[in-house]
């Protein structure tokens, strides 16, 4: 009886899986809907890249030209041009007028006045040189000595200051005109000029220069003395000259103190002769 109801009920199941009426799971889709209502502006969105350049326009119509503008500022001046060439020459000018007669008897006599004034003046400066200030000159030099004891860097310096430099015997005329400067004044010996060359390591006669760092070329006025010492001896520590009162040069300590002489180049300007007449501002301070 119960194998009877299994059959029956395995029979009834399969007749139901093999009808063509299959439960499924597909969704099959319905009909379309109306249309709905229009949502709100959403936010901007990002800027997108640059698009790739257009086509140069047509140029446009040339503008109305614009004021003066200001003036700029002066530029470099530039270099001096070559000289011209001579140009034609001009015309001859009128012939001038009959001069008047001279009176120069009268002229004579003013121009002599005034020879004779020029030469007093010339006394007095002469007076004042050498006895007020106590100068001695040459054609080209003034030469002063200085009542005051320092060493040669010193005298050097004070020669500069006054406008001079110290004094140098370049010329036997001059050399002689010195040391009788020096015996004059009641002295035996002054600084003068000259120095050993710092460049030259030896301690000869011949290594000595003027203090404007000229050689001692054609003049010197070493006593016999000096040359036989520094042929014997090459440890001279004494490197600068003094003049004596006889003329001659010696050697000396650059650290003594001593008097010295300064000299002053003569300053010339043209005079009304066309000679070169020493102008008064280049006497000593």
């Amino acid at each position: 009886m119960s194998r009877l109801l299994l059959l029956c009920v395995f029979l009834a199941s399969f007749s139901y899986i093999s009808s063509t009426e299959v439960c499924t799971n597909t969704l099959i889709p319905g009909a379309k809907g109306d249309q709905g209502e229009t949502g709100e502006e959403g936010d901007q969105g990002k800027i997108g890249k640059n698009g790739p350049a257009g086509h140069s326009g047509t140029p446009g119509e040339q503008g109305i030209k614009g004021e003066i503008g200001q003036t700029g500022k002066i530029g470099i001046t530039g270099e001096k041009g070559d000289k011209g060439n001579k140009g034609m020459a001009g015309p001859h000018g009128l012939k001038g007028g009959p001069g008047t007669a001279c009176d120069c008897g009268r002229y004579r006599r003013v121009v002599g006045q005034l020879d004779l004034s020029v030469g007093k003046l010339r006394n007095a400066i002469s007076f004042m040189k050498n006895v007020v200030l106590g100068l001695r000159e040459t054609e080209e030099m003034y030469y002063f000595l200085v009542r005051e004891a320092k060493t040669f860097r010193e005298a050097s310096v004070n020669c500069k200051v006054r406008g001079g430099s110290l004094a140098m015997p370049k010329t036997s005329t001059s050399n002689h005109l010195m040391a009788d400067y020096v015996n004059q004044a009641g002295l035996t010996r002054v600084y003068v000029g000259v120095i050993q060359d710092p460049n030259r390591n030896t301690n000869e006669t011949s290594s000595y220069i003027y203090a404007d760092s000229s050689p001692l070329l054609g003049f010197s006025a070493w006593s016999q003395e000096e040359k036989l010492s520094s042929r014997q001896s090459l440890n001279i520590s004494s490197s600068c000259v003094e003049l004596l009162s006889t003329g001659t040069w010696s050697h000396v300590e650059c650290d003594s103190t001593m008097y010295f002489l300064c000299e002053f180049l003569k300053i010339r300007r043209r005079g009304a002769g066309g000679r070169g007449v020493p102008a008064a501002a280049s006497l000593p301070k």
